[in-house]
């Protein structure tokens, strides 16, 4: 059987453009001599669609496009996420289009609550397997969080129902390092049930998530046939030899640990399909991955054989980053209908990585970069604002704020005592430029993004209205640490020298907001400060586990403190790019007002 997995980026509550996506895959699907075809989870809605599915008539809105790309499958059968309500009940669901309608339903049985998961709030979990026969070929369907049940039980009554392959619908949240972890799952999933693994995942920015693609087909044995590229729309191509596949005639393992609902019923469906036996991915619109059988209209010699074919490198950790980074801001910036964008540029690291991502992300004509110096801005970020923006070909602009910051100090003068300064001054300029960046943005439509990392962004090292203030944070789940590496990644790709100059790597950072001012004055080096915070922010390990990590007790503590007493300026934060196993935001949902430290 030849199937084709499509890796699409929907866009949540846009139902006519998935809808159009689906339906132009499908064609893609036919032309290439597929007979399946499976689409992302909840691919009709996007992902996730959250309390749009309180919404009754959303939900009717959903299965009436679900209907209508129906039509388009008389050919092909294409498996479909989609939103589906039964009465009162509402499910994630699988439908099997064939024969021009929805011929059969799978509800899904697991439902993630943890982390960035809420769909027990939205969804009833499903009871049922799903056999679904095309033109007599046994396969079974699930979705996501399914798979990962190790107990396996719908996959082992499905094997014994006589499936000999499972197609995965998903939409996976990216994190650094999860596509091995997600491979490595699949790959003992299939040994375990001798069953072929098609892994078809959605690709995109949706808000803060990441969904980095990275479709697979694994064989019975737990071998890689195909892999998709990460971050990328494609459509991936692999035939099975499913009537010739055997494998254990049941699940090895529990089957009492963790299975979604006990007593699970099996329902069978049975559709035909009439693939085209010409076969015509050569046509196929460039970007996709085309397995060999779907480029040459031959079945693919590897397949067999278990020798891997059409298998996308998987990229450094730096460039996975860097990719979903970029992939967050275009389609954030695309998705919410703007074109520009603009951010201050301090001749810092930070900024010169944010302004990096926007610019490789949305093209150097939509990006704008201010340089706001003020009496504390030393010559060399200044020289080092101007000289990234011209390496980048953005478009460069200064404002000065000493006049400004000159102003708010007279005007303040009566209240403040003249005879002392201190951080309430340096948060001044700050706010100044974010005035500024938010003035633009109103006059010209412009999204400001802002530039704060991760490792500040924890222990607060930011100012609410000041270089918080704009509407898309690129690298608030960036420690300072990577932040570095990136900036070294993204030169490293050049053209010539790339885009930062050695002089912004290797300064030592300062926010410049009060004379011979130096980060780490008030903050431990930044390689010990983002140990703690992924020890306490993304492990939840206490201070005890810390210090016995090796860190001093003082350092640990000082940095716990900073972490919890900022929660109001992080829950004030703008929306950013989620990169690690937990970040600020959906992860990590502490009170404001919480007085239980460590």
């Amino acid at each position: 059987m030849r199937i084709a997995l499509a890796q699409v980026n929907p866009t949540v509550g846009d139902l006519a453009r998935n809808a159009r996506l689906v339906i132009d895959r499908i064609q893609e699907a036919i032309a290439a001599g597929a007979r399946v075809v499976a689409f992302p989870e909840l691919v009709v809605s996007g992902y996730p669609p959250e309390d749009l599915l309180l919404k009754k008539h959303f939900l009717v809105d959903c299965a009436d496009v679900l209907r209508d790309v129906a039509r388009s499958c008389t050919e092909i059968t294409a498996l479909v996420g989609v939103p589906w309500s039964e009465g009162d009940r509402v499910y994630n669901a699988a439908a099997v289009l064939a024969e021009g309608r929805v011929a059969g339903i799978y509800h899904k049985g697991r439902l993630p609550n943890y982390a960035v998961f809420d769909e027990k709030r939205y969804f009833t979990p499903g009871g049922r397997v799903l056999l679904v026969y095309v033109d007599d070929m046994p396969l079974t369907v699930d979705i996501c969080e399914d798979i990962w049940d190790e107990a396996a039980e719908g996959l082992r009554m499905a094997r014994e129902g006589g499936a000999r392959a499972v197609i995965n619908l998903s939409m996976s949240p990216y994190h650094a390092g999860k596509g091995s972890e997600r491979e490595a799952m699949l790959a003992g999933r299939a040994a375990q049930t001798g069953m072929y693994v098609c892994y078809a995942n959605g690709v995109g920015g949706q808000d803060e998530l990441i969904f980095d693609g990275q479709s697979v087909v694994f064989d019975p044995q737990g071998r890689l046939l195909s892999r998709a590229h990460q971050f990328e729309e494609e459509l991936l191509v692999v035939d099975m030899d499913l009537a010739g596949s055997e494998g254990p005639p049941a699940v090895k393992g529990s089957q009492d640990s963790g299975s979604p609902e006990p007593g699970w019923r099996m329902e069978v469906v049975r559709v035909n399909s009439s693939p085209s036996a010409t076969g015509t991915s050569r046509n196929a619109p460039s970007g996709r991955v085309q397995g060999p059988a779907a480029a040459t209209g031959d079945k693919p010699s590897g397949v067999d054989s278990g020798e891997p074919s059409c298998i996308a490198e998987c990229l450094s950790l730096e460039a996975e980053v860097y990719g979903a980074l970029s992939l967050g801001v275009r389609d954030y910036v695309h998705k919410n209908l703007f074109r520009h964008v603009v951010l201050g540029m301090s001749g810092g690291i930070d900024s010169a990585l944010t302004a990096c991502i926007a610019a490789d992300a949305l093209g150097a004509d939509n990006v704008t970069a201010v340089s706001m110096p003020s009496r504390f801005s030393s010559a060399g970020t200044k020289n080092d604002a101007r000289e990234i923006a011209a390496r980048l070909g953005i478009d460069f602009q200064e404002i000065a704020i000493e006049d400004v910051f000159s102003a708010y100090l007279q005007s303040l003068a009566s209240c403040f005592d003249s005879g002392s300064q201190d951080v309430t001054e340096q948060n001044l300029q700050a706010r100044i430029r974010g005035n500024l960046l938010m003035a633009l943005s109103n006059k010209f439509g412009w999204l400001v993004l802002t530039t704060g990392n991760k490792s500040e962004m924890a222990v607060g090292y930011a100012t609410l209205y000041g270089d918080m203030a704009g509407g898309f944070a690129v690298i608030k789940d960036v420690p300072k640490t990577l932040v570095y590496r990136l900036a070294r990644y993204r030169d490293s790709l050049g053209p010539g020298e790339g885009p930062i100059p050695v002089s912004t790597i290797e300064r030592p950072p300062s926010a410049e907001l009060a004379e011979d001012q130096e980060d780490q004055d008030v903050l431990p080096e930044y390689e010990i400060l983002d140990r703690i915070v992924e020890a306490y922010v993304e492990r939840d390990e206490s201070v005890e586990q810390i210090v016995a990590l090796g860190v001093d007790r003082a350092e640990v503590e000082r940095v716990v403190a900073m972490i919890d007493g900022n929660e109001y300026k992080r829950r004030q934060a703008p929306p950013g790019v989620r990169i690690t196993s937990k970040a600020f935001g959906k992860d990590r949902r502490l009170p404001i007002t919480n007085r239980y430290r460590g």
